[in-house]
């Protein structure tokens, strides 16, 4: 939507348009997700009770975790398609739901006419800026092999950036989210995925913060931090900077 003050007879309109074919609006920010079977918690980013304002999901219909991994191209057409339907029904800016579909995102920000923020590992660089020049980014991911340096240099982690990088493939709880098995315990998901931040931190005293990769890990956000005292990074603290950019809201308040 679209609008423009006109000033007439010393008053002042805002006179509305909304582009043809969009028959829904409020929701600022699309999110492109996979098919994917699994109980989806608060906290991760394709349950809208995550979020404190309305979103938009589209499906990406055929897509699987292994397509993924494997950095199937037909993915590419199937987040275009998407997003543009999410474009139609008026969102701002349109996030992914997995890290790995930052191997997308020249080519998705390409095609499309909203901003796009795929991956959670968008956040490295500026996370790195905002680190002492020695300490690393401790990258806590669902399949370690799977983020190649062409994932990470899609989405902007140079080599110049300090990272380790560690994969929970192995672990026999979270694996039942990674091949969509359909269920899971969450308290021992939790304890891998904290237990996976401890050995980063652990066995690289320099860690600075944490970058979780995986959509499916913010809902052990918080866990993360009691555990390893540093500031924690993920898909939601990204989809929550990129809505107060497309949504800027007037500030109230006395002088």
């Amino acid at each position: 939507m679209s609008y423009e003050y006109i000033e007439k007879d010393g008053l002042r309109d805002r006179r509305l348009a909304i582009p043809k074919g969009q028959y829904i609006a409020g929701h600022a920010i699309g999110i492109v997700h996979l098919e994917v079977w699994y109980p989806l918690l608060p906290g991760n980013v394709v349950n809208a009770a995550t979020y404190p304002f309305p979103v938009r999901f589209k499906l990406l219909r055929g897509s699987t975790q292994e397509m993924i991994l494997r950095g199937d191209p037909a993915l590419l057409d199937a987040i275009i398609e998407a997003g543009r339907e999410l474009q139609v029904e008026g969102v701002r800016a349109i996030a992914g739901a997995c890290g790995y579909l930052g191997r997308y995102q020249r080519q998705a920000a390409a095609a499309l006419d909203v901003p796009v923020f795929l991956s959670s590992l968008l956040q490295a660089p500026m996370i790195a800026r905002g680190l002492k020049p020695a300490a690393r980014i401790g990258i806590l991911c669902a399949d370690g092999p799977a983020l190649s340096p062409a994932v990470l240099e899609a989405c902007g982690v140079t080599p110049d950036i300090p990272v380790t990088i560690l994969g929970l493939e192995d672990q026999p709880e979270f694996s039942k989210i990674l091949y969509s098995r359909g269920e899971f315990d969450a308290g021992r998901v939790e304890q891998e995925v904290v237990e996976g931040a401890r050995r980063l931190v652990r066995e690289h005293p320099d860690t600075g913060a944490i970058l979780l990769e995986c959509s499916d890990m913010p809902p052990f956000a918080a866990a993360v931090q009691r555990a390893v005292k540093l500031p924690v990074f993920d898909f939601i603290t990204m989809i929550r900077w990129v809505y107060s950019a497309v949504v800027q809201r007037p500030y109230e308040g006395i002088m």
